[in-house]
Parts: C-alpha cells; structure tokens; sequence
C-alpha cells in the first residue's frame, strides 16, 4: 500500500483519486477550496464534474493538504495549467519534502512555454535547490468519464529518473488501468499538451459539417507539425506516434467527451471564445496552449500553419470555416 496525495479536485484528479483508492492506496484528494472540500466530503462525489462516481472509503478530502503531502510516497498534481505555478507555490515547502510529484497536467506557461513538469521544478528549486523530488509526467488517451466507469485505459508515465517512472507505472497500474513508462519526458509531455490544440480543429470541421476527409487529413498534418516542433525541443519523434501523442490526439479529436473538441464545435456555431468557454464551464487547456505554442514556434522558427489558424480563430475572430479554406489554399508542398 502507498499513501498518495492528488493535488486538484477537478474530473481528472478526481479521477486519479478514486483509482488510486480502488486500488487499495491511502488516498488524500486536495481541494484548492475549504468549501469545496466540504462539499467532497459530504456528498462523497464530484457533483459538478463526476456525479455518481462515489468515492471509496479510503479517500480523505481536505484543503490543507500540507501533513498529506509531506508523508505521501507519491503526489499527483492535476491543476489546469493557468494555476500550476501557484498551485506548487503554494505547496511548496511541504512538496519539497516529498519523494516523487507526478503532473498530471496537460499544457504550456504562456509566459515562459515551459512544459508543466519544468514549472514545478523551476518552483522548487527556489526551495530545495538540488535535492528536489523527482519529477514524472502521466499522459495519455484519458478520458476522465471512461476511466471512472471502469472502462480499459492505457497511459505513459514519463521521467528523466526511469525508477520514478517504474514507481508511477507499478503505483498506479489496475486492472483497467494500464501504465508504460517512457524517459522522453519532453515528448510525452508536449503530446499530450499540444493535441490538445488540433482537437479544438477537428470540432469546427465536424460542427461545420466538412466531412472525414478534411478532418483526417487536419489531424494528421496536425500530427506532423506537433511532433516537427516537438523534435525542436529535445523531443524523440517516435514519442508522437504512441500514447501520448498519436493515441491521446485520436481520444481528444475524435470523441465528444473531449473539452477541446466540444468547444471547436461550438465556436464553428459562431459563438465567441468567451461565451463559448462560459457554457463550457470548464477548463479547455488548448486555448493558453494555442497561445504558448505560437510563441514557442516563432523562437524557434518552426512553421505551425495549423496551431496558427486555431489561434485566429480564437484570439483574432476569424471565422474557422475561412480558416480551414485558408490552409487549404496554401502553398503546395511536398510531404515529408
């Protein structure tokens, strides 16, 4: 048995809570919120973002979570991106005690583009300098819904320190819930971010009833691009077409459970980004990320046609439909 600390009651650290309990860890699920964690300890759910997915009984909820991170063997991080350097601000004496922190966020800091996992290290190394926890990364094609209904689910951990990797894989790993590990921590972490930007691509296509051709055709040359970027951060190409990549885009891009997706297909209905995120009325990571990776790929001279259009669309009003013609007018190229 491991004491596990989860670090964020959205879906997704609920989701990881309630696995880890059900399979047989001491788990603390850490609200950002007293009235929040009251609300979990109460109802013994997620109301808002997981209703009926009851918790087990070795589930405990606070919004102190200092004494259950210090003593955790393991303390997963799933904050969407905008708060992760906060959120490792704020915990950051009794993080810097801990053995191992898995993020289990997915995007970019728009300010420096670094990945989530160089965030909470950038943190604490104000802190513990050196002697900072290792440091993993949980990626995949991870539906939170599916995953609580006990549905199979595969996943990556990634980590430049392999035995933290193993931990994470042989922690967390169930019956339906199966873990690979990876030391492309780089690769796996930008897959699982940067899908998330042709996924808010493939919901104008469908919404805009464009057909398999054209959405087939994006999210594959969406693909290309995310991993040519990618390789130009230290990234292994191979990375992209696994889990994290390749699997976490067919997810993300293809179902209507996916956040990203739901809200491409609403903004082809012509509503604005801000109405749209509103009845969203939760996180949609590809929206900081489309801005974080633009900047990324004009410091590294990466052409990135498609993040591109998704960022007029989003920021600049541009209709998708007039985006999507747009990159289907350009320059003919060779494929590579």
């Amino acid at each position: 048995m491991t004491n596990v600390a989860v670090i964020g009651a959205g879906s997704w650290g609920t989701t990881l809570a309630i696995m880890s309990a059900k399979l047989g860890h001491e788990t603390t699920l850490i609200a950002r919120r007293a009235d929040a964690a009251d609300s979990l300890r109460e109802h013994r759910q997620n109301q808002r973002y997981l209703p009926g997915a009851f918790f087990p009984d070795n589930i405990a909820v606070t919004s102190d979570g200092a004494d259950s991170i210090e003593s955790a063997q393991c303390v997963i991080i799933a904050v969407p991106s905008v708060h992760m350097r906060d959120t490792v601000s704020r915990h950051r004496d009794a993080l810097a005690k801990s053995n191992l922190i898995v993020s289990a966020t997915k995007g970019l800091e728009i300010e420096t583009g670094l990945r989530m996992s160089e965030v909470a290290q950038d943190v604490l190394a104000q802190t513990s300098g050196s002697n900072s926890p290792a440091v993993c990364s949980l990626s995949g094609p991870n539906l939170a819904l599916e995953i609580t209904r006990g549905l199979p689910t595969l996943a990556t951990a990634a980590s430049d320190d392999m035995d933290a990797a193993v931990f994470v894989q042989r922690t967390l790993s169930g019956r339906n819930f199966r873990i690979y590990t990876s030391n492309d921590i780089i690769g796996v972490e930008l897959g699982g971010t940067l899908k998330n930007v042709i996924a808010i691509g493939a919901g104008f296509i469908d919404s805009a009833g464009l057909g398999s051709n054209a959405k087939a055709a994006y999210v594959t040359r969406g693909l290309h691009e995310i991993t040519r970027l990618g390789v130009a951060m230290g990234a292994r190409a191979a990375t992209f077409a696994g889990l994290s990549g390749f699997g976490d885009a067919l997810t993300t891009c293809f179902s209507t459970l996916s956040r990203n997706y739901r809200l491409g297909a609403m903004l082809a209905t012509g509503m604005k980004l801000e109405q749209a995120l509103e009845e969203l009325g939760q996180t949609a990571e590809g929206v900081p990320t489309t801005r974080a990776t633009v900047r990324l790929a004009e410091r590294l001279s990466v052409e990135m046609p498609i993040t591109q259009a998704a960022y007029r669309v989003l920021f600049e009003g541009v209709n998708p439909v007039d985006a999507i013609s747009e990159l289907m007018q350009r320059e003919l190229q060779h494929e590579e």
